[in-house]
Order: C-alpha cells, then structure tokens, then sequence
C-alpha cells in the first residue's frame, strides 16, 4: 500500500511540475489556406541536444505567407515522462500555410 502512495504521489508530482507552452511565429501576412503540416522535433540532455532538425520552411514547401507554431503539449508531456528518465524530450512543429 504504501508503495502504491509513492507512486502516486511520484506521478502526481510529475504531472503538476509539468507544463504546456506555445511559440507562435508568422512569416511573410501569415497563413492563406489553412493547410497544415506536423513533425516531432526530439531532443536530449532535457533540451540541451537536438536529436533531430525541423525545418519549418521545407514543412512549408515553397510558400512565402505561413505561421510557425512550436509547442510542448500534452501528448509531448506524455511521452516525456515516459522517456524523461533517459532525458529525451519532444516537441510539435505544425506549420500552416
């Protein structure tokens, strides 16, 4: 029982020391047609390596108005406490054009 407390209190812990953020950038007037794009961007040592590279303007292909959202959501925060405890992070790139 009192193993089954730790626990709880472990994840708990975890999930309330964890947190959603947003950074939204707009390229040229923004997005046009609402058609959007999604890749996972992965990092090491909690942020400090890139494991892997998005580039936000290959996502766009070729166009020049489009907005750039990065974010840690919940799905992110979800695998990172599954992976955190070998210190690999994910992170959403959605770019719109």
């Amino acid at each position: 029982m009192k193993k089954m407390l730790k626990l709880a209190l472990v994840l708990a812990m975890c999930a309330a020391l964890s947190g959603c953020w947003t950074f939204d950038h707009q390229v040229g007037t923004g997005a046009q047609s609402g058609v959007s794009k999604k890749k996972k961007q992965w990092f090491a040592l909690w942020g400090l390596v890139p494991l892997t590279t998005v580039d936000a303007k290959t996502l766009a292909g070729g166009a020049e108005n489009y907005n750039i959202q990065t974010q840690q959501a919940i799905d992110d925060i979800v695998i990172g406490i599954i992976t955190g405890w070998v210190t690999i992070y994910p992170q959403t790139v959605t770019v719109t054009k």
